[in-house]
């Protein structure tokens, strides 16, 4: 089965992330299936479209937008399935809903999507652990390169534009690339910032 404009994804493991293992211990830290925070957003290409292609493969593993699992209560309090669902645990995808994928070369941005890694506050006078709006780009794209930030650099961003997503067991920022606004000479004292409960496998996209 294929379908013309849409990829056909499904997850790798649950569509939501509910628990949490500390230790030998699996806490539950999710009951509702309202909050996306939770739902699952990394995906496997099952299929691609027919009508063109887009460098990604069947089998790649892509970072998708949380509404393509999720579950929610229509008006009258019923659970439905995401209008993605296909079948199974087979879900349509857009090409505009996929951010980032991996092949057997690393991850790639699509678009104009970026990510940026967080990094620390090493302000005395402030209480923050991380710096506001800035942050180390991880993974950058052409338009990018054009304009000489390529990964490694000390960027800035526009408030509200960062999406968080854990990847690989770090912390990222998801946005676009008009949202890199600044380019910040390296002080070589940054720091990442990625708290330990990255590590917990909770909320792995």
């Amino acid at each position: 089965m294929n379908s013309l404009y849409d990829f056909i994804v499904k997850p790798v493991g649950d569509k939501y992330k509910n628990t949490v293992k500390v230790g030998d211990k699996e806490l539950v830290v999710n009951t509702k299936i309202e909050n996306w925070k939770f739902v699952n957003r990394l995906a496997e290409v099952v299929q691609v479209p027919l009508a063109f292609d887009t460098g990604i493969k069947k089998g790649d593993k892509v970072l998708i937008h949380q509404n393509v699992f999720r579950t929610f209560y229509d008006i009258r309090g019923e659970k439905k399935k995401s209008r993605s669902f296909l079948k199974d645990d087979h879900h349509l995808c857009s090409f505009d809903q996929i951010y980032m994928y991996k092949n057997k070369s690393g991850w790639h941005t699509v678009g104009e999507r970026c990510f940026v890694q967080p990094i620390k506050d090493n302000n005395d006078l402030t209480l923050q652990k991380e710096r506001s709006l800035a942050g180390i780009l991880k993974y950058g794209n052409k338009s990018l390169e054009d304009l000489k930030i390529a990964p490694g650099d000390v960027v800035g961003f526009t408030p509200n534009s960062e999406w968080e997503f854990l990847v690989d067991g770090e912390r990222l920022y998801c946005m676009k690339s008009n949202d890199i606004v600044i380019k910040y000479e390296r002080k070589g004292d940054e720091e990442k910032y990625n708290p330990s409960w990255t590590q917990s496998g909770w909320w792995a996209n």
